[in-house]
């Protein structure tokens, strides 16, 4: 009896401390201190705004007190809304600016523009320089409306996410994504970035507040995050893959068996 007893105590320990170890796995930046209120993370990133680049789909209205003085400095209204367009009302649309692989756009009046490597404030800023000799306080505004990022792997709903504003975190792109699985490799996030003609990889480790330091935190368009299933996971689905398999095995062995045994019945009567 004094046996069995200890035997279910040594269980419940065990059982404890792998709940407990497993608790601690989930947890994000571990390593800030628990004890006080306030903790500074320093970063050596100065300029979080994202940054025009080709490929990208920009919205750019032009308005004035007086519309009609700034109706030649904006595209003309479209019907039919596909790609180069931002939907409006009903079939009518506002048109909108690819970026072409030179980082150029064609703007009304003013010509081919280089825009790749400005950011929407810096674009803004351009064009009221150019507009304001021709239109008194023009008001415009620049929008990027196709920067999305794929979220993939042991999250709660992956999927490509289009982003409402420019300012995006990693920890931004996992909410969309619903956070990371009880499975998710906290350790071990991978992010794929296209610089130009390269890939850019980076892991990141979500147990150590260094990433929120990382150059990488913040994000830019078409960023994949792929969050690896951790050992666990990887584990449980090689052993479910393997039973699989033998039960499969058995269950041929013994129908071949049945219809062997069939046969034989069959002949000996």
């Amino acid at each position: 009896m004094n046996i069995i007893r200890s035997l279910v105590i040594v269980t419940s320990i065990l059982l404890l401390t792998g709940c407990g170890a497993r608790k601690n796995q989930l947890a994000y930046f571990k390593d800030l201190p628990t004890d006080v209120s306030e903790v500074v993370v320093e970063s050596d990133i100065d300029d979080y705004s994202l940054k025009i680049v080709p490929d990208d789909e920009l919205l750019i209205t032009v308005t004035s007190l007086e519309p009609t003085a700034t109706s030649m400095f904006n595209l003309p209204m479209a019907n039919i809304a596909q790609r180069g367009e931002q939907q409006v009302t009903g079939n009518v649309a506002m048109q909108t600016y690819i970026v072409d692989g030179e980082g150029d756009i064609r703007f009304p009046m003013l010509g081919n523009i280089h825009v790749a490597g400005m950011t929407t404030k810096q674009l803004t800023d351009y064009l009221i320089e150019k507009i304001s000799p021709e239109v008194e306080t023009p008001m415009i505004r620049v929008e990027i409306i196709n920067f999305a990022v794929n979220v993939l792997g042991d999250v709660k709903v992956p999927g490509r996410y289009t982003l409402k504003k420019e300012s995006v975190t990693l920890l931004d792109a996992l909410a969309m994504a619903g956070d990371l699985s009880e499975y998710g490799h906290r350790n071990n996030v991978l992010l794929i970035r296209r610089e130009g003609n390269k890939k850019v990889y980076h892991r990141f480790n979500l147990s150590d507040s260094k990433s929120l330091e990382s150059p990488y935190f913040y994000l830019k368009q078409n960023d994949v995050i792929y969050v690896e299933p951790d050992e666990v996971k990887a584990s449980n689905a090689k052993y479910n893959t393997n039973n699989s398999f033998k039960l499969s095995v058995i269950s041929t062995v013994v129908s071949t068996v049945s219809v062997i045994a069939s046969l034989i019945i069959a002949l000996t009567r």
